[in-house]
Order: C-alpha cells, then sequence, then structure tokens
C-alpha cells in the first residue's frame, strides 16, 4: 500500500492591520525615493531653508539694526523674510509633483500602484512630512539669526507672539506645499502651477488684501500670515487664519486627486 507523500503546509499571513499596511509603507517609501532623486523637488526642499536663511542675514545685516529701532511690529518684522520661504514652499509642492508629467512617469507609476487615491495619499504625506521636517528649522532660524544683528533691539522667543509664529509659520509653509501640489496635479505643470500661483500669492493677494468687501482676508497666504504679527488686524485669528489655508490646501489637494482619477495617464 503506497503513502502519498506529505504535502509541506505553506504558513499563511493572516489578513489584518500588518498586512493592509505593507503596501502603504512601500508607496511611501516609492514616494520619498522619488522626491530624494529628482533634482529640482530636493533643491526646493532645501531652499525653503537655505533662502531664508541667507535672505535673513543680508536683510537684517544691513538695515536690520536701524529699522528696529524705529519700532513697529517687532513680530511681524522679525519674521519678513517668510514672504520669501513661502516661494520655496509652492515651488517644493509643485516640482514634487510634476516629474510625474514627464516622459510617461506617470504610467509607470500606475502599473505599479493601480489605486490612484492611494498614489495621491502617500504623495501628499510625504511631501507634508518632508516640508515640516525643513519648514520647523526655516522659522526658528530666520527668527534667531535675525535677532542676532539686532544688538539692544532684539527679542527673545519668550516674546509674547514669537513662539506661536515659529510653529504656525512652519505649519503655514506645509500647507503652501500641499496647496502648490494640489493644484499641479489639476493642471498637469509645474510650470502652469508656480505661473499662476506665485503671481496670485506676490500680487494679487496683495491688491485685493484690503478690498473686495474684506474678501481678501480670506485669500491662503494672508490667512496665514496672522501668525506673523503681534495681534491680528482682521476677522481672522492665528489659528483661524491657519484653518482657512488648510481649507484652500484641502481643496485643491481634493481637486487634483478628481483630476487624476479621471483623466488618463
Amino acid at each position: 500500500m503506497s503513502v502519498a507523500p506529505a504535502t509541506p503546509t505553506v504558513p499563511t499571513v493572516p489578513a489584518g492591520p500588518v498586512a493592509a499596511a505593507t503596501p502603504v509603507v512601500a508607496v511611501l517609501r516609492s514616494e520619498w525615493i522619488k522626491i530624494r532623486s529628482v533634482r529640482a523637488s530636493w533643491g526646493s526642499l532645501l531652499a525653503i531653508l537655505l533662502v531664508t536663511t541667507a535672505l535673513t542675514v543680508l536683510a537684517y545685516g544691513t538695515i536690520g539694526e536701524s529699522e528696529a529701532a524705529n519700532g513697529g511690529n517687532r513680530v511681524k518684522e522679525a519674521f519678513y523674510t517668510m514672504n520669501f520661504a513661502q516661494v520655496a514652499a509652492l515651488a517644493y509642492g509643485a516640482t514634487a509633483v510634476s516629474s510625474e508629467y514627464r516622459e510617461g512617469a506617470l504610467r509607470v507609476s500606475l502599473a505599479a500602484v493601480p489605486r490612484r487615491g492611494l498614489l495621491h495619499c502617500c504623495k501628499t504625506a510625504v511631501i507634508a512630512v518632508t516640508a515640516l521636517l525643513v519648514s520647523v528649522p526655516t522659522t526658528f532660524a530666520a527668527f534667531l539669526v535675525g535677532q542676532a544683528f539686532l544688538g539692544e533691539h532684539a527679542i527673545g522667543l519668550s516674546h509674547p507672539g514669537v513662539l506661536q509664529a515659529c510653529v504656525g509659520g512652519a505649519v503655514y509653509l506645509v500647507l503652501m506645499a500641499l496647496f502648490a501640489a494640489g493644484v499641479t496635479v489639476l493642471l498637469r505643470s509645474a510650470v502652469g502651477a508656480l505661473g499662476i500661483l506665485v503671481p496670485f500669492v506676490l500680487v494679487g493677494s496683495f491688491v485685493l488684501g484690503d478690498g473686495a468687501g474684506g474678501i481678501g482676508a480670506y485669500l491662503p497666504d494672508r490667512a496665514g500670515s496672522h501668525f506673523f504679527r503681534e495681534t491680528s488686524p482682521g476677522p481672522l485669528g492665528p489659528w483661524e487664519g491657519l484653518a482657512v489655508t488648510a481649507l484652500w490646501a484641502a481643496a485643491a489637494l481634493v481637486a487634483g486627486w478628481w483630476a487624476m482619477r479621471r483623466r488618463d495617464a
């Protein structure tokens, strides 16, 4: 009587949180590799810190002490270079996404990750985390480096509103990067997105700031900039303004997600 050979048992991986999390971790890792390997994205990310710090040294090393002696809103003046940091944040958000739309790279990404929502969410998460890791030292460096040139007119982190501005300002830069990322997915072009967003932030918001029946206070950059003032000049406080900026970023990301789902690669 012949006995059939025993069939080796193959261990099965139970379905559960670990099994479900594995693809997400893999996609997150791949998105991190993309950002790290694309020179434009990496350069834009570092520019948030390096350009802001360099401009702080240039501005405060030349006229900083004389301007501080004239008084004014000391917290607002301490974070003057955030005007340039937000442009670098916009550039980072746009370039971190636009590489998908060159030479059919998106088709390759979707072949590896067919779930477009997962791809979009993981890319958004990586952009947010990397931007935050750079934005936090950027706001603290902008403040501390600038104050080093002011002598007796310098203020410290304990000055009312400063620590809040450092933390809230970092979150604001992240939101601006995500805002640009969403618009870039919608337009499929970093040039197109930055061609709209940079003039909108630097010119359009300034023109509409005190007009249009007060609607200018709800523009993304003006709403988020309340963190850089000792007192809020408009109807929004610092946290309310940051929430408005977050809504702009969320709307852009949802629009980008919708466009990615509806369009061919």
